[in-house]
């Protein structure tokens, strides 16, 4: 129950926090838009997904064996041994041994990172196109860019321990006060360069992701450092102590520590990490495969248009799916890795595992009905008003009203895939593995159909995407059922719907002829902007209560479960 209680306050804290640092972030982004052409955007996009990239493969597959680390004091411990005097002692003893073992191995991602910033560097620099390789202070920004992610990897034994430890707080103070400084870091640059006349190309964005990590490293290194003395251990990587096993181990063993590679890398958080990267480089992939593509098959200009409305139609995904699934991925981790000494689940953590995964995705169900049923109507004319006509014009505005039917699928197979990542075994990684590879294959393939041959453009790219993807949806799910089933807890997929799904669907039906006889397109330039949204606020308004009190059930309990009284 602690554990829950943990789980969803931290779900809370981190939407709080994603809401507040992306509300900042996006005031500063619509400010940036007016100094910026959709050239510039579509190379700082670029960067991005650099940036992105060495982060990613340095640290996901870490994170993840991270959260499901058997301790490596329960490892050791052998049950034959008195253990009456100094209990107290020796468990803050294991404590620290543990938490060591953790700030250790996350030290292997700023290693992975300065490799993937070298060879990811080059590599964009050597076959970068020749109308990217013109913008200015590109090679200088893209070398910003990564020091940028260095520097933020050298938070990561700071931010795994407190992650492990289920320390939310100081990551909503680190993150808050990291993008504080980025806006103010690019916005201060682009004001300058504007009223000096000078061209500094997507330097801005390359020195605001340096203040971002700077100050993700001093707040996790402030939180780290009080934690590491509270219980006793290092922020610097250091040897494991022999444990009382090993300390009395007459085997002949000289190296002791015979679950330490090296005597600094447990060996079963290790060899998982190593499992997961194959599947983590797939992943990635695909996450970014949208990006990969557009930079190969189009312009800058189109990769410009394409990435306004992505982040634009990602919010949702950024400020509720992704803290939840993080979140979720690390309960449901330790709840399941944890609930039996006898290597697997016992029935009471796994019939919970299904509750709460069957309330999760309802909710996601709920919020997707809202977004698919107003977004494609609503989203295009914020748009206008907050990025300008021109913008919206780009057609921006209708590849954002077709990634709103996409949001849907994003978010099932976020919530499904932090699931799998909770419960999988090496073997069934490596699996996934496998079948990620031929969902990135089948992307390709109708990402290039969609752009090459149809030429439908940045909307091509929703559609592959949407394909994509789908087929993760249903592997993960057939994945999650068998589990279950073979822990002897069915999963209901139709408890996950909406009651009187046919009143849903009828509400839905009504909203959108009422907005089309209104006059109120999809993802067109408005002549009248404001008109058509307070109409769409004005058909929203019924929809969602009626929405709302046909769950009111489902509703109040989750706001129970909040309030702690669940």
């Amino acid at each position: 129950m602690a554990k829950q209680g943990s789980a969803v306050r931290g779900a809370s804290l981190l939407i709080a926090l994603q809401i507040s640092s992306r509300a900042v972030t996006f005031v500063a982004n619509q400010l940036l838009l007016r100094f910026l052409t959709a050239q510039l955007l579509g190379v700082s996009a670029q960067l991005e997904v650099y940036y992105l990239s060495i982060l990613f493969f340095a640290r996901e597959s870490l994170r993840v064996a991270i959260q499901r680390q058997e301790s490596p004091s329960s490892s050791t411990k052998n049950p034959s041994a008195p253990d009456r005097d100094g209990d107290r002692r020796s468990g803050s003893k294991d404590d620290a041994r543990e938490a060591q073992s953790v700030v250790n191995i996350a030290y292997l991602a700023l290693v992975l990172g300065l490799g993937a910033a070298v060879g990811l560097g080059w590599a964009y620099l050597r076959y970068v196109d020749a109308a990217t390789a013109t913008t200015p202070y590109l090679g200088l920004s893209l070398r910003v860019y990564a020091l940028a992610a260095v520097i933020e990897l050298l938070s990561e034994p700071a931010f795994a321990i407190l992650q492990y430890r289920l320390r939310f707080g100081p990551r909503a103070a680190a993150e808050s006060l990291a993008t504080f400084l980025r806006c103010l870091a690019t916005l201060g640059t682009a004001s300058w360069a504007w009223r000096e006349d000078a061209d500094l190309g997507v330097l801005p964005f390359a020195l605001g992701q340096l203040a971002y990590g700077l100050g993700l490293l001093g707040v996790y290194a402030w939180y780290g450092a009080r934690l590491a003395s509270s219980e006793g251990f290092s922020l610097l990587p250091q040897k494991s102590a022999p444990s009382r096993r090993e300390k009395g181990d007459t085997s002949g063993n000289p190296g002791g520590n015979t679950d330490y590679v090296l005597r600094y890398f447990f060996k079963p958080t290790l060899r998982l990490a190593s499992s997961l990267t194959a599947q983590s480089f797939v992943k990635h992939i695909l996450t970014q495969g949208d990006t990969f593509l557009v930079s190969i098959l189009s312009d800058p200009k189109s990769q410009g248009v394409y990435a306004l409305a992505n982040n634009y139609g990602s919010l949702v995904a950024r400020l509720v799916f992704q803290p939840v699934e993080e979140s979720s991925r690390n309960y449901f981790s330790k709840l399941l890795s944890s609930s039996s000494a006898r290597g697997f689940p016992d029935r009471a953590a796994v019939a919970k595992a299904r509750s709460d995964l069957q309330a999760l995705v309802k909710f996601y169900v709920l919020l997707s009905i809202v977004v698919v049923t107003l977004g494609p109507f609503g989203a295009p004319l914020l748009v206008q008003i907050v990025a300008g006509a021109r913008w919206s014009a780009s057609g921006a505005g209708a590849v954002l009203a077709r990634y709103c039917m996409y949001i849907p699928l994003l978010a099932l197979n976020g919530i499904a895939e932090a699931f799998v990542s909770s419960i999988a075994t090496e073997s069934e990684v490596h699996r996934q593995s496998l079948w990620m590879g031929a969902f990135s294959l089948a992307f390709g393939v109708a990402g290039f159909i969609s752009l090459r041959v149809l030429d439908l453009g940045a909307a091509g790219l929703v559609y592959a995407n949407g394909i994509n993807m789908l087929c993760r949806i249903i592997w993960s799910g057939t994945f999650i059922a068998r589990f279950f089933e073979k822990n002897g807890a069915s999963i209901s997929w139709g408890d996950m719907l909406p009651n009187s799904s046919a009143l849903v669907v009828l509400t839905t039906a009504a909203v959108w002829t009422s907005l089309a006889t209104a006059g109120v397109g999809v993802g067109d330039v408005s002549p009248h902007v404001f008109q058509d949204l307070v109409t769409v606020g004005v058909r929203a308004a019924p929809f969602v209560l009626i929405l709302a009190y046909n769950e009111r059930e489902y509703l109040l309990g989750c706001y129970r479960s909040l309030r702690g009284r669940g």
